[in-house]
């Protein structure tokens, strides 16, 4: 069997175990292709009486959309897949799970953010645990530890990682892979390729008209190019306007839309009391890299390389912010005085682990000059600061301050 040979375990299957042995509903959520399924299917394992729903089926979809309520009659544990078909299921499973509290009543698959979908009735609080489930990180698809995050926040700047032998155009073509498993299986550029053409063709047809009516996708695929060039850049609604020629207003919808689908994801502004002149505009980075990477082809310059591998480097510290221990926060943090830091990770203590990335195989004083502005800024709760680069060793870089390789960030297990 292909797929059981292929598959690679991913770090959410005890977070989805966990969750089903004391929570009503479990939803798994994220892109088409993620293998939202698979997983599923495998966390039911060797529950008894488990009864398995496929809503891309048309004859199941029928099904529940006529009689929902004798739809969800199962003595164990039902497992809905692409729920957001078929959003009349919804207030038949919250009445379902309120007559029966049983945990582990439902696990529920989406390829949207099913809780901010308009067609969905109500929510479910109290109900419910959501799990999102992203594009292969590096860890899952090398086997490494992908620890970097606990280990910051438990050694601050007394952590310490290994030498790497990955340089720019590692990264670079590290990145251009993505981590949807199917473009993984692909060695051949040119295959990879048309698995992405055909993927965003699919999105744009399929995932975003179940949620909304598009009725111009020339100019969604136009924006969707557009934002593959920007990555890991602010997010500037009135520039896209005028560069694309679309209103506003329709341009915060699209973004909207492709949040939803998790093509892209926002990184929220940060600040605190100490940090007064900070800028609330949001970053934009897409959830696979290889995806972005894929739409600016022919496209040479340090500006995408540089978006691209940070783009990288942020979809690798979202990732492990879903079952890191330290229950961290992700945002970036951009001043008046142009001092900008480009992922800062808050525990729930306040602590924060400030990291600059650098597509560089070289590191200057200088490219600390925002790390140590905000050290300066926020004091005390300032735990450590790291720039990531393309070189090849950790070198300290003052009190606090580090420069690592980029690979740290799936090298480094967490501490005790």
């Amino acid at each position: 069997m292909r797929q059981a040979v292929d598959y690679l375990p991913r770090r959410a299957t005890d977070l989805v175990t966990e969750a089903l042995d004391d929570t009503r509903i479990v939803i798994i959520n994220g892109a088409r292709q993620t293998g939202k399924s698979t997983l599923a299917a495998r966390c039911l394992g060797d529950r008894p009486d488990t009864v398995k729903r496929y809503l891309d089926d048309p004859r199941t979809r029928a099904s529940a959309e006529t009689d929902p309520v004798a739809f969800l009659d199962a003595p164990g544990t039902m497992l809905i897949d692409e729920v957001q078909r078929v959003p009349e299921l919804w207030l038949a499973i919250k009445n379902t799970v309120d007559r029966d509290p049983r945990p582990g009543r439902f696990l529920l698959t989406g390829s949207a953010r099913l809780l901010g979908l308009s067609t969905l009735p109500d929510s479910l609080p109290g109900r419910s645990e959501t799990i999102e489930l992203f594009p292969l990180s590096q860890g899952e698809i090398r086997g490494a530890p992908d620890g970097f995050i606990d280990a910051a926040f438990s050694e601050g700047n007394r952590l310490r990682v290994s030498p790497s032998e990955l340089r720019r155009r590692d990264y670079s073509n590290i990145a251009a892979c993505g981590g949807y498993p199917e473009a993984i299986r692909r060695s051949a550029p040119r295959r990879r390729a048309q698995f992405f053409k055909s993927y965003l063709d699919d999105i744009i047809s399929r995932d975003i008209h179940q949620v909304a009516d598009i009725q111009r996708h020339s100019d969604m695929r136009r924006l969707i190019s557009t934002l593959a060039a920007q990555t890991g850049g602010l997010l500037n609604y009135s520039r896209l306007s005028s560069d694309l020629g679309i209103p506003t207003s329709t341009i915060r919808d699209y973004i909207g839309l492709l949040e939803l689908v998790y093509l892209i994801r926002l990184i929220p502004a940060w600040s605190a009391n100490g940090t007064t002149r900070a800028i609330g505009t949001p970053k934009l980075i897409f959830n696979d890299p290889g995806l972005a990477s894929h739409l600016v082809t022919g496209i040479t310059n340090d500006a995408t390389t540089g978006g691209l591998i940070e783009t990288f480097v942020l979809g690798e510290l979202v990732r492990q912010v879903t079952w890191s221990q330290s229950m961290a926060r992700i945002h970036h943090y951009r001043d008046r005085d142009q001092y900008e830091v480009d992922a800062i990770l808050e525990d729930s203590a306040g602590r924060v682990v400030a990291v600059e990335v650098k597509a560089a195989e070289t590191i200057r004083t200088d490219d600390f000059r925002s790390l140590r502005a905000l050290q300066r800024r926020i004091g005390d709760r300032f735990h450590a600061g790291f720039v990531l680069y393309c070189g090849d060793q950790q070198l300290p870089f003052g009190d606090g301050l580090s420069c690592l390789p980029i690979s740290a960030l799936w090298t480094t297990g967490p501490t005790e």
